[in-house]
Formats: C-alpha cells, sequence, structure tokens
C-alpha cells in the first residue's frame, strides 16, 4: 500500500479497534474486509470504505484487509463489474494479496447453516407470495401478521427446503424465513427472507444452484467463515446490526464479528447511489460507467484524478458516525493539490485568436525556454517555438476593457509567457458580425524572456501558442454533472431533472508541439486553463483528447461574478 502523506487522525473506529487490540480480544487480531456486490462500477463513496477497511489493517500489525465479492443476487450482477472492482481496488494502491473471496464460495456452507435454522425451529418455508410478505409484515406503528406457514413442522420445512434446492418449485412460489418476532419494532426482524428461489444462472457457479442467500444471511456468516474481526460498514446498516448479531448467535459460530457503522460519503452535485448512476448509464445521459462526469473511480481515473488525491481525500474527510455533505470543492482541492506539484506545464489555447506581430520578421522561428515545474526544478525546461503568427484566448483581450481588465487591449502592452512584451495595435473585425477576428500587435525584442532590460512592469502575463506550430487536438471541458447540490434532496422529483445540460463542451484546442508523443493518461497543467488528462480511451494516433480534470483559481471569474451580483444587486 502506498502511504498517504497524512498521519492517520483518530476517529471513533480507529480508537474502538486500538482499544480491543490493548485488550488482546481476537486475541489481538484486526481482520477487516472489503466487501463489494458486483452489481455495478464502484464510486467515490465505495473508495471511503476501501481508504478505511484496508488502512485500518495496514495500521495494526500483522492486519489483514480480505477482497470479498458478496455475488448472492446473480439477476444483476456481471463478471465486468468484478474484473472493474479489481482493476480500481489496485488502482488506489491496495491489495488483497492472496485473499480474494466470493459469497458464492461458501454457497454449501450457508445452505447447511439453514438447514441448522430449520432444524433448530428457527426458520420456516414460506409460500405466501412476495407481495403477500409485504402486507403483513406491517409498518412502524403496528405488528406484523404472522404467516400460515409459520408452524410447519421442522420435516416439512427440511423437506420443501430440500426440495427447493432441487429445482422442484417455481421463482416465488418459496422462501426461506428465519422466525423470530412479527412484533419487534426492527422491521427487519419480521421473519425476514434468508433464501429465494431464482432460476438464473450464476457468473462463477452457472445453473448449479437455483436458490440464492439473501444478502443479510450471506454477508455476516461469510464475515464469519473468513475470520473477520470487525465488520466496518455503512450507517444504513445500522437497522440490520441486530439481524447480523441474530443469525451468528443463533448459528453459535466461532468467529462473531463486531460490526460498526460509519457514515457513508455524501457528496455534492453527485448522486451516490449504484442504482441511479446504472440509470444514468443505462438511460444514455452518460457514455458509460468510465464517462469523466460520473463519481466512478473509473471515470476519476479517466478524468485526470489521481490514487494519492483520492486517498488524501478520503483521509481529509474523517470518519464520523453522522452523514453529512461533503462539498465537491475539497475533492477538487485534493486533485489541484496533487498535481500541482507533478504535473508538468504546457500551453494550450482553447478558443484561439490570431494575432500578428508585425515587426517580427517573416519566417523566423525562435526556441524558446520554458520550465517543465516551477514546484520541481528537477522536472527540468522544454523548448517552445515561437514565430510571427501566434494564438491567444479570445477572452484575453477585450476592446473597451473595464477598469480591472488587466489583459490586452488597444495601445495596452502584455507579456507573454517566457518570450516578449507585445503591443495591441490593430484590430481586425468580421465587417458582417463585428466580431474581432485578429489583432496586430508589434514586440519589443529586448524583452525576450519575458522581463524588460529598462525595468518597467505590465500586468498581465497571457499564455499562446505559435499558430504554425500547434497541434490541433480536441477539450473536453467538464462542470458538475447537476445543477443541485442534492438532486436527492426532493424525494418527489426525479433526480435526473437535475442533470446539468452544460457539464460537457467538446472544444478544437491548440497544444504546444512538445505534445505529440504525449500518451493517454498523461497529466498536464495548461497553464490559466487548468489541469488536463490524456483520455485513455477514446485518444488514438490520429488524434488526442484532452479532458480538463479541474480548472485553476481564476482571479478575473471572481472579480466578474462579484461585478454580475453588485449589478444585480443595484437594479432592486
Amino acid at each position: 500500500m502506498t502511504k498517504t502523506e497524512f498521519t492517520p487522525a483518530p476517529n471513533f473506529i480507529r480508537n474502538i479497534i486500538a482499544q480491543d487490540v490493548k485488550d488482546n480480544k481476537n486475541n489481538g487480531r484486526v481482520v477487516t474486509r472489503f466487501p463489494p456486490e458486483p452489481n455495478g462500477y464502484l464510486h467515490i463513496g465505495h473508495a471511503k470504505s476501501i481508504c478505511l477497511n484496508f488502512g485500518i489493517a495496514a495500521e495494526n500489525k500483522g492486519g489483514i484487509c480480505n477482497l470479498r465479492f458478496d455475488d448472492t443476487n446473480p439477476g444483476k450482477e456481471d463478471i465486468e463489474y468484478v474484473e472493474s472492482i479489481m482493476e480500481d481496488v489496485r488502482w488506489l494502491g491496495f491489495d488483497w494479496d492472496d485473499r480474494l473471496f466470493y459469497a458464492s464460495d461458501y454457497f454449501e456452507k450457508l445452505y447447511q447453516y439453514a438447514v441448522q435454522l430449520i432444524k433448530a425451529g428457527k426458520a420456516y418455508v414460506c409460500s405466501l407470495s412476495a407481495e403477500e410478505i409485504r402486507e403483513n409484515r406491517g409498518t412502524l406503528t403496528t405488528p406484523g401478521k404472522e404467516s400460515p406457514y409459520r408452524n410447519r413442522s421442522v420435516a416439512e420445512n427440511q423437506d420443501l427446503f430440500e426440495r427447493m434446492r432441487a429445482g422442484e418449485f417455481e421463482d416465488g412460489s418459496h422462501v426461506l424465513r428465519a422466525k423470530i418476532d412479527m412484533a419487534s419494532p426492527n422491521v427487519l426482524m419480521r421473519d425476514p427472507t434468508l433464501y429465494r428461489i431464482r432460476r438464473i444462472p450464476h457468473h462463477r457457479t452457472g445453473d448449479k444452484w437455483c436458490i440464492y442467500p439473501m444478502y443479510d444471511f450471506a454477508h455476516c456468516l461469510s464475515d464469519s467463515i473468513e475470520g473477520i474481526t470487525h465488520s466496518l460498514c455503512t450507517l444504513e446498516f445500522e437497522i440490520n446490526r441486530q439481524l447480523y448479531d441474530w443469525i451468528l448467535d443463533e448459528l453459535n459460530v466461532d468467529c462473531h464479528p463486531q460490526q460498526i457503522e460509519f457514515a457513508r460519503l455524501n457528496l455534492g452535485y453527485t448522486v451516490l447511489s449504484k442504482r441511479k448512476l446504472a440509470e444514468l448509464v443505462n438511460g444514455g445521459y452518460v457514455s458509460g460507467w468510465d464517462d469523466p462526469r460520473m463519481p466512478t473511480i473509473s471515470g476519476l481515473r479517466r478524468r485526470g484524478y489521481t490514487p494519492d488525491s483520492i486517498r488524501n481525500f478520503c483521509e481529509r474527510i474523517g470518519v464520523a458516525r453522522r452523514d453529512s455533505v461533503v462539498d465537491i470543492a475539497l475533492l477538487e482541492y485534493s486533485i489541484r493539490e496533487d498535481l500541482n506539484k507533478r504535473a508538468q506545464r504546457v500551453m494550450g489555447v482553447l478558443r484561439p485568436l490570431k494575432v500578428v506581430i508585425d515587426n517580427y520578421p517573416e519566417g523566423r522561428v525562435e526556441e524558446l525556454d520554458a520550465l517543465n515545474n516551477p514546484e520541481d526544478p528537477g522536472m527540468g525546461t522544454r523548448k517552445i517555438p515561437f514565430s510571427r503568427v501566434i494564438y491567444i484566448e479570445q477572452d484575453d483581450f477585450l476592446e473597451d476593457p473595464p477598469k480591472k481588465f488587466f489583459r490586452l487591449a488597444p495601445g495596452r502592452e502584455v507579456r507573454l509567457r517566457y518570450a516578449y512584451y507585445i503591443t495591441c495595435v490593430k484590430v481586425i473585425k468580421d465587417e458582417k458580425t463585428g466580431q474581432v477576428i485578429e489583432l496586430h500587435c508589434t514586440y519589443d525584442p529586448d524583452t525576450r524572456g519575458g522581463s524588460s532590460p529598462d525595468g518597467r512592469k505590465v500586468k498581465a502575463t497571457l499564455h499562446w501558442v505559435s499558430a504554425v506550430h500547434a497541434i490541433k487536438t480536441e477539450a473536453r471541458l467538464y462542470e458538475h454533472l447537476f445543477i443541485r447540490e442534492n438532486p436527492d434532496e426532493k424525494k418527489d422529483v426525479d433526480f435526473k431533472t437535475y442533470l446539468n445540460p452544460n457539464s460537457l463542451e467538446k472544444l478544437p484546442f491548440f497544444v504546444e508541439p512538445s505534445l505529440a508523443g504525449a500518451t493517454p493518461g498523461s497529466r498536464f497543467q495548461f497553464e490559466r486553463l487548468g489541469y488536463f488528462c490524456i483520455d485513455s480511451k477514446d485518444s488514438s494516433d490520429q488524434g488526442l483528447i484532452f479532458n480538463r480534470t479541474v480548472t485553476l483559481r481564476d482571479t478575473w471569474a471572481r472579480i466578474q461574478k462579484a461585478q454580475q451580483k453588485n449589478k444585480k444587486r443595484g437594479k432592486r
């Protein structure tokens, strides 16, 4: 495991486990597990659980963490999800060594445990329909109604359960239920279903089984079989803890893990429900599970996030007992902080405005020295070509600039990064639209490298590319996937109502020629534009595609926003 730069902060789970180790509980062992269901791709919320489970194990001498797939629902599971999950866990910097397990490894053991409950009079075969079982379960204020099949004899229950396994019955005709308490204040304890008939092939066991254990039954027993000491899960499973303990107590297993719940990660301007993420994928609202707008680990990886940035983010948000919403700006801060240290600086232009430097010799090309990363001198320098015609950003010129606009304007002098001071002397517009299409400037040859020998100062430095040398690529600019911080807030409104129609913008992107040999997955900071990653899926030898990972802070954008707010206030 690669360690983050942070010393792990104390939290209530670390404190519980530290005390257990001190008290020699479980003979001082610490065994955790990360137990995903292979019914979708992992998202940033799972990253928190991965970091916690593998991290806790690594922090304790001799501690281990298993990877186990809780694959008990073949109708929604796929080998694609299994492979993606393993890739994501490894990419985050963790490894399970030889401890890869599946709940399906234990299907025979789980079946025998169910038979043991039947023999103890703690489980019975119920022939009510799923709808009838729901109707009889009662409410939070009214007790449930016992099934008419609740008092079948042990022999009859054994016979029916064996015949369920043998495939004699149709789906939905029978289930195996625990016999607990239909008046329990915990609705989950009102004779929950333990097994159901499902004639669906399993991705690992094929057609061997036609009955499958429910998650609650398989999960706690899988933990016990593997010798897990601390079963860490999110708060929505707090209500399940009573059933978790009941099953293990009634079966009197040798290993009874302690279930501890922590707050799940809720992130602003996104959803972290695999069901809802699958809805976005299947409905074509995004291009796939690895769409860079998705909060999946594969989507974040494709967008340019690093494993370190995600681990650092998970450490920053900590582990709490209560749910809360984390500002997505914290995730963006984590990747900026990481890439600021490691990403090479380069230049590119998104919305090009042609600039002709009239007094620069035609046909002349200079090779200018540029720093690869001011944060890391060891990254060295590179050469960038400068010529008579360059591109700058359209936003870097205003014909009639406001007071606090310091970039290029008629008669104004600015610095070109690593190059020269230039002054705008002429503006050419489209005769029909009035749009500025070309600028003519002069340069001061004594300012090579971006400094003036006479000490005069300019207030703006612009990025640029040489027009004749620039490589034309594509940029994909991403915004938040949703326009509402909490898309799930209004339960009577479909969360997709709040999808951001401007979450993706594609633009031609003119980049400096040093990027000609860049490979997919490479990350760069384009000066003044943000951090970008070469798309690992759609880029090819015929053309590079740059995904913007995150923007840089933009002082002018903040000024404009403040000005707009002031104008609105003035109108009121």
